[in-house]
């Protein structure tokens, strides 16, 4: 995808909005840490982009693109708690955001589910935001 793709479009507008929120910061240890990979030797808390998806969803001749995507907030050692607290507050940040991809509109932007999970094998707990959203290229 280029530049100008509407998945790389609202990930960076994701991550623009996302810096500028001062509490979820002070969650994840003083700067925004929302990574594509698990970062080497960086302790919890911090996100990474999960699976997306993106599809054509245009209508009465407007280019617009369905996205589903999820975000995945891995929690301090022994506790699930601020997984949660983060993921809560990335959900509450995103739920009335005014986003801007880049050459894209952003038509919607919504929570669909919040899980929590303890992996069985390390037991590190995390906690998955899947979100929904279309955007439109910008005329």
């Amino acid at each position: 995808m280029t530049a100008s793709s509407p998945l790389l479009a609202l990930r960076a507008a994701l991550l623009t909005h996302l810096a500028g929120d001062t509490a979820l910061v002070a969650l994840m240890g003083g700067r925004l840490r929302l990574y594509d990979e698990p970062p080497r030797g960086v302790a919890p808390v911090y996100a990474l982009f999960g699976p997306s998806e993106v599809s054509d969803d245009s209508v009465d001749g407007a280019r617009r693109h369905r996205h589903a995507f999820a975000l995945t907030v891995f929690a301090k050692p022994g506790s699930a708690r601020s997984a949660l607290e983060a993921a809560e507050r990335i959900a509450g940040s995103l739920d009335a955001a005014d986003l801007s991809p880049s050459g894209h509109t952003l038509v919607l932007l919504r929570l669909k589910s919040l899980t929590s999970l303890r992996d069985e094998r390390t037991g590190e707990a995390r906690a998955t935001l899947s979100f929904e959203a279309v955007t439109e290229v910008a005329a």
